[in-house]
């Protein structure tokens, strides 16, 4: 008994972990190939996360921070044996737009708020994960996150181009700033122009020649040992300048203003549905490459871990990096060791080589951001939507543009909200079809070789019946019978896409519907779910006319009661069944 309360125990725990089920067991000839990927994910990530706390508004230790233990936590937490977790624009974008109007100045209050939002990121992701919410990873539909996407990555790069140039904006507007940049020209800072220059040259060659180093860390490690060799900054080349492994003094939390707490608790949700959705994306797609299952529940929990752990150790948002989890999968990672090996490696930078990183130049992580924006911008995919699919062209395309017109927080809620509103169209006016029967007497959409039935109109419903669209679907049925140029005796109605749960206002449109065809002497036949219809009719005290409606196990066997019916009727026997 005690052995297989053990067991049991340790099926829960691994339930829970399943990372921890693979380290366990895990196998020594995949050890090779994740010391290579994770040396790899390191050096790409590196640079990458001190560019991403540049963008976030915090310092550049805090990008380091962020990829420490939340690699640790998704590798134990998470079901993908090849995600990489980490800052990634998208999400880095979002908290600076949340943040920096709250903060304003202040770079202490402005690190507080990110750790808070991160953690009530992480708080959400759980509450999710435990009320099984992983089907939200439907919810921003393809159209609207590569609108998202491409908004948030042109955001970026223009934001940009002012710390690659040496200058500043004189507004905030991403159109204005655009139009401000030809009158900028003057204001280069040549200097910076050249080594940002550089850099893009080194980032370019290095992915036409050498396409499997990690470019950002070698453009990196050049421009960092120019500007040491040189001394950038006396040529007024701006440099991060110096690091040390601080963190938030315990006491500076006393002075934290709690109530602007509440203005994070909606931006909150929202990075959490956009971190949760871009993840689970990257997440299906190597799972799918490398032929395993994943859990959306347990990613929402290991998401939610990762953030929480990321916040608790001065960090920001985390989410799943597709580059590093590309760059994990391209070195050959087999598992979460890979994360593993990953963190300890960023660990070991922090602990012992943080000095040499003060001479990075900002324009250098600027053109790290710029290069990494660049690869997210997919305007072959918005031209394809064009072509096959206007409906899907113009959801990209608005989101797209609400982003760069009224910012990345509106524009994100508004291009849901009208993705939303784009869904509840489909289903208050839902497709529908009108059935035939081919030579063979099956049962398909009308045709060129699928032919009505005489007298008979078989209808489908592409959606589920509820009280918003019952007044439509009587409405089209009635029409369908009124406007038939031969008299209509039946009407059968595929009932299994349609009648999928107990909604009083559509049971009480089907006895509308009877007593309409009832003065038409139409029958009405609801073909599947037999049983399951007569006991909701039942429970909620609808009587039905059984003179104008049929019950019926299937299409095939309603057409069957139909003939028998005709051929009674041809008999003159119309009243026996």
């Amino acid at each position: 008994m005690t052995q297989l309360a053990n067991y049991r125990w340790l099926q829960k725990l691994y339930q829970w972990m399943p990372g921890l089920s693979a380290l366990i067991n895990y196998q020594k000839e995949y050890f090779n190939y994740d010391l290579r990927a994770g040396l790899s994910v390191a050096a790409v990530s590196l640079p990458v996360s001190i560019a991403y706390a540049e963008l976030t508004g915090v310092g550049a230790i805090a990008g380091l921070y962020s990829t420490i233990l939340p690699l640790i936590a998704y590798a134990l937490f998470g079901s993908s044996r090849q995600l990489i977790v980490g800052p990634d624009t998208a999400t880095c974008a979002v908290v600076a737009a949340v943040v920096i109007p709250l903060a304003a100045d202040n770079p202490i209050l402005r690190w507080q708020l990110v750790i808070v939002l991160t953690i009530m990121v992480g708080l959400w992701c759980i509450v999710a994960g435990k009320l099984r919410l992983g089907s939200l990873a439907d919810l921003l539909s393809r159209p609207i996150l590569i609108g998202l996407l491409n908004g948030i990555s042109l955001t970026i790069i223009i934001d940009q181009i002012a710390k690659v140039c040496g200058f500043k904006y004189d507004n905030a507007i991403f159109f204005e700033r655009i139009l401000s940049l030809p009158f900028k020209i003057t204001d280069i800072h040549f200097a910076t122009a050249i080594v940002s220059i550089l850099t893009l040259a080194i980032l370019i060659s290095l992915k036409k020649f050498k396409p499997r180093y990690p470019a950002p860390l070698v453009a990196v490690i050049i421009i960092t040992l120019l500007s040491w060799i040189i001394g950038f900054d006396q040529f007024g080349i701006h440099i991060i300048g110096q690091l040390s492994n601080e963190v938030i003094p315990f006491s500076s939390w006393a002075d934290f203003d709690a109530g602007l707490m509440r203005e994070l608790v909606v931006p909150s949700l929202n990075i959490a549905v956009i971190c949760f959705i871009s993840m689970m994306i990257t997440v299906r797609s190597f799972a799918a490459k490398n032929n395993y299952d994943t859990n959306a529940d347990t990613e929402f929990k290991a998401l939610g871990i990762a953030n929480i752990v990321a916040g608790l150790s001065n960090g920001f948002v985390v989410s799943g990096t597709s580059s590093r989890t590309a760059v994990n999968d391209v070195n050959g990672g087999k598992t979460q060791l890979v994360s593993m090996i990953a963190a300890a490696v960023i660990a070991l930078v922090v602990m012992v080589l943080l000095p040499p990183l003060q001479y990075i130049p900002s324009a250098v992580l600027g053109i790290i951001l710029i290069y990494s924006s660049w690869s997210l911008i997919d305007i072959k995919t918005i031209k394809r939507f064009f072509k096959q699919n206007r409906e899907a062209f113009y959801l990209s395309s608005c989101t797209l543009i609400a982003v760069l017109l009224i910012g990345i927080i509106p524009g994100m809620a508004l291009s849901v909200l009208l993705g939303l509103f784009l869904f509840l169209r489909r289903v208050f006016r839902p497709s529908d079809q009108l059935l035939g029967v081919d030579d063979d007497g099956r049962i398909h959409s009308l045709g060129n070789k699928v032919q009505p039935v005489d007298n008979v109109i078989m209808y489908r419903f592409n959606s589920p019946l509820t009280y918003f669209n019952i007044a439509y679907f009587k409405k089209r049925l009635i029409s369908l019978v009124d406007e038939s140029p031969n008299p209509i005796n039946y009407v059968i109605v595929d009932a299994i896409p349609c009648f999928t749960y107990q909604d009083v206002s559509v049971l009480m449109g089907i006895d509308e519907l009877v007593h309409s065809f009832k003065s038409r002497n139409t029958i009405l036949i609801l073909a599947g779910r037999r049983r399951t219809l007569k006991r909701w009719f039942k429970e909620i005290n609808i009587y039905l006319d059984e003179n104008y409606i049929e019950f019926a196990y299937d299409l095939y066997f309603a057409l069957r009661v139909v003939q028998s019916k005709e051929h009674m009727s041809e008999s003159d026997n119309p009243d026996e069944e």
